[in-house]
């Protein structure tokens, strides 16, 4: 995982460049910085939000995860398809207990909706 500044998405399909783009409904994964810090202090040791593999990940707030819910990041419209589970390899990735410490708490996967180019620093609406 790399953070970028911009990246475009393309709707029906997801992040142009992402291993997942084009396919059916895994077109974006959001997840909450907030969330991570308290999944943290579970494990009792910080990591890098990189090590979760989600696409974004907002600096504050929580992540919706009912399916059906809408809401923009930047100027691009997306729908919660599912909760993002975490996957197990996360124990090797980020330590012992990192999957369990993220149930419920690893975002959401979500549709794209509308194309455009989200930014570091868009906000995220729910309408």
């Amino acid at each position: 995982m790399r953070s970028v500044e911009t990246v475009v998405v393309e709707a029906g399909k997801g992040l142009i460049g992402d291993r997942y783009h084009g396919t059916r409904h895994r077109h974006l994964t959001i997840q909450s910085q907030q969330q991570l810090d308290r999944a943290a202090e579970d494990l009792g040791h910080d990591f890098d939000c990189r090590g979760t593999r989600r696409n974004l990940t907002v600096d504050a707030g929580e992540i919706p995860s009912q399916p059906g819910t809408r809401m923009s990041i930047g100027e691009v419209e997306v729908e919660v398809v599912r909760v993002a589970a975490p996957c197990r390899l996360l124990d090797d990735e980020i330590g012992s207990g990192a999957a369990a410490a993220l149930r419920r708490r690893a975002g959401s996967v979500c549709r794209v909706l509308t194309s455009g180019t989200i930014r570091v620093g868009d906000t995220v609406k729910l309408p």
